[in-house]
């Protein structure tokens, strides 16, 4: 099979993680007779100083015109501590989340029994952790009318969701739950907001519509965060808005013992994107030091997304394999820490044995 991937690297250690994402993909090519084409292009600071642009136009046609997208990393310091800064590295990635219709972000939180003493809880409070957050990706507050600091020092962001909106996020996740635990939950502040009191009430309603073998739950994203910490084994499916979303799932992603293990899928009804749920980590850029399994294992979602799943496993069978023979970064493997490019190859020679 031959599958056609943009590849946009980003800024800071986006392009060590991408490489060492396209070598294990390179490793499925030669396993398993298939093959990839990878197109690359720019996004984020890399394109503002090469076009002013954080998502060129030419970006944007790359990404339509190949079956999947696999990206690294965005933001760089220039831009972050520049308060005044009127053009962004990350509006690169919201620009094109809403140009492609990307409206579904899938973040699966699974933990490595080598790792659980790394994890800042303790072990009786992960083990048998196995969740997947559903986040909502194109509306919200992110994406609402804003109004800049004025002459009174007030500034505003506008929170605002449709039924549509949610119903199509919604149901991807009650499918997803009707294939695992067969439980979603719904995370909310459905006490204070009225856009919460929406998406209560949609999906509620959808529930009981079409997924009543599904088991339904709601908790305040107060809650919902004290939760994560206290007993994030309850959760299976966790269904969200886009803000709500973006600070649960980098919460949950600690408790594995590194957040450069989390990969995460964006999905429309046309086109795909795949990346690791962490930073640019602009401090690690050069040095050898970035974990490369969360964009790795983004690959191995875009190989799902391809229904590729025999090979999507052999990704993650290696990267088990690579974890318990304690081969990693200095986040996962401080004692015997190898570089991004050593594990990157193991994870590969394994593929290949």
């Amino acid at each position: 099979m031959h599958k056609k991937i943009a590849v946009l690297a980003g800024d800071g250690i986006g392009p060590e993680i991408i490489t060492e994402a396209i070598k294990v993909l390179q490793a499925i090519e030669k396993k398993y007779n298939h093959s990839f084409s990878f197109e690359h292009a720019l996004m984020g600071a890399v394109a503002i100083d090469a076009t002013g642009n954080p998502l060129p136009e030419k970006t944007i046609e790359i990404c339509k015109s190949n079956d999947a997208i696999l990206f690294g990393a965005i933001g760089d310091p220039k831009y972050d501590n520049d308060p005044n800064a009127k053009v962004r590295p990350e509006q690169g990635l919201l620009a094109l989340r809403k140009t492609l219709n990307l409206y579904c972000n899938v973040r699966p939180v699974t933990i490595y029994d080598r790792l659980i003493e790394s994890s800042p809880l303790k072990r009786d409070r992960i083990e048998g952790v196995d969740l997947v957050i559903y986040r909502e990706l194109t509306g919200g507050i992110y994406f609402g009318q804003k109004k800049e600091t004025d002459e009174k020092g007030v500034a505003s962001d506008l929170c605002v969701y449709s039924k549509e909106e949610i119903l199509r996020v919604a149901h991807l996740a009650f499918k997803a739950a009707a294939k695992r635990k067969n439980k979603l939950t719904l995370v909310d502040k459905a006490n204070v907001l009225a856009s919460s009191r929406l998406w209560r009430s949609v999906v509620t309603e959808l529930h009981s519509s079409e997924y009543k073998d599904v088991e339904l739950d709601f908790l305040f994203v107060d809650n919902a965060a004290m939760q994560m910490v206290l007993n994030p084994a309850q959760f299976d499916v966790i269904l969200t808005g886009n803000l709500f979303g973006d600070i649960i799932s980098d919460e949950a992603s600690v408790i594995g013992g590194s957040i450069g293990l989390l990969a995460s899928a964006s999905i429309g009804d046309r086109y795909a994107l795949f990346e690791p749920i962490h930073g640019s980590f602009p401090q690690g850029k050069g040095k050898g030091i970035a974990n490369p399994i969360a964009t790795i294992l983004s690959a191995a979602m875009m190989l799902d997304h391809f229904d590729m799943i025999q090979e999507a496993n052999a990704i993650r069978d290696a990267i088990q394999k690579t974890i318990n023979s304690d081969i990693g970064t200095p986040d996962i493997s401080p004692n015997k820490s190898s570089t991004t490019e050593e594990v990157g190859s193991y994870i590969s020679n394994i593929i290949l044995a």
